[in-house]
């Protein structure tokens, strides 16, 4: 998996063991934190396929859709400067939130964003270059006053319109657009496309099935061991539990990049299907999304499904420009060590744009988190 990671060339300057019923309760806390993280990946990777999809469903089936809002792009916090920005011209940037909800109205808001995607269309190729924001890096929730948190507690906090709006204000974004998916289960998505094909290495092999032992028990169901190492075709228990491998060499960062490495094999598998086939999955997974695009913005994104192609993926913030710090009551955050050097390197990715010059307001949030990690770093 391609990913750009070199400096542009120009740029702006442990708690006591509980006993008797407090020992039951933490182990259901356990059990459920478990069960959401398993969650998380599942709603990350039905996010693409929504996209992929929604031209079919929309074409021939109609109904009544995904719950549909329309965001005030005045609270958007997108940078005056970006209006005039030509490099962006022609692309369709779209955020993709996977939430940890466990009830309905929680896929609107009180929920973490604990997927955060933006797929970025160059509507002249119908290239898709997919950035997951990584859910704990430390970044401005608000606005100028500055509630500086893990960014996935943005979508807690105000919904789609403050994650949106954080996205922007942190990452020069013009992004207008969202979709927000909840659970409906990973395995049968996978399952009814045939199965995605994984090239899965010694070290993933060592851990894939233990995590399977996990992910079957949640969806009470049987799983099948995985039993050699190279490219397979994997069915759904075993792509979710390759979504979930964060022992080997990158942890978490590695973790994400089997996520995008799996929805861009649904890509593939989606492009294979029938139409019965694809609206069939399709329907399984509509009840649990939100979005602000209508049917005709689907229909204008997708009318030729065949010519949009996944050609690159990254993570923000850049290997390169980042770091760790653990920030007390905030826990332990992923750091824009610049951030001026990351969004320069965001926008090189995504609009091969590698002279982009970074708002005030860019400038200004990258003070301040070099100020308050500085505290902790001491």
């Amino acid at each position: 998996m391609a990913t750009q990671q070199r400096r542009p060339g120009s740029r702006p300057t442990g708690a006591a063991r509980p006993a008797g019923n407090e020992r039951a309760a933490a182990r259901a806390r356990a059990a459920a934190k478990k069960k959401n993280k398993m969650i998380i990946f599942i709603i990350e990777l039905v996010a693409i396929l929504v996209m992929i999809l929604g031209l079919y469903w929309f074409m021939n089936q109609g109904g009544n859709g995904p719950k549909v809002t329309v965001l005030d792009e005045e609270k958007l916090a997108i940078a005056e400067h970006i209006a005039f920005e030509q490099t962006m011209d022609g692309y369709k940037n779209i955020a993709l939130f996977g939430v940890d909800a466990v009830t309905s109205k929680q896929l609107y808001k009180d929920s973490r964003s604990d997927s955060i995607m933006i797929a970025s269309i160059n509507m002249n190729t119908g290239d898709i270059k997919l950035c997951s924001v990584y859910r704990d890096t430390l970044l401005n929730l608000t606005d100028s006053k500055g509630r500086y948190e893990k960014c996935n507690a943005a979508y807690s906090y105000g919904g789609a319109e403050q994650a949106v709006r954080m996205l922007n204000m942190n990452l020069d974004m013009n992004i207008t657009d969202f979709i927000t998916v909840g659970y409906k289960g990973l395995s049968s998505v996978i399952d009814g496309l045939g199965g995605v094909y994984i090239d899965v290495d010694k070290e993933e092999l060592k851990h894939i099935n233990n995590y399977q032992i996990a992910v079957a028990d949640v969806l009470k169901c049987d799983y099948k061991k995985v039993t050699k190492t190279g490219y397979q075709l994997l069915n759904g228990v075993q792509a979710s539990a390759y979504c979930r491998i964060r022992q080997t060499a990158g942890s978490d960062f590695q973790r994400t990049a089997r996520q995008r490495e799996v929805l861009k094999s649904l890509e593939d598998q989606a492009k294979k299907a029938d139409l019965a086939t694809l609206t069939e999955v399709f329907n399984d997974s509509i009840g649990d999304i939100y979005t602000s695009l209508e049917s005709d913005d689907i229909l204008a994104l997708l009318k030729n499904i065949a010519d949009y192609s996944i050609v690159d993926e990254a993570g923000f913030p850049n290997e390169e420009y980042r770091g760790n710090a653990n920030l007390g009551a905030r826990g332990a955050c992923v750091i824009p060590d610049d951030l001026v050097d990351n969004v320069v390197w965001l926008h090189d990715f995504l609009f091969n744009d590698p002279e982009y010059r970074v708002s005030d307001t860019v400038k200004d949030i990258d003070a301040d988190i070099k100020a308050d990690v500085a505290n902790y770093r001491k």
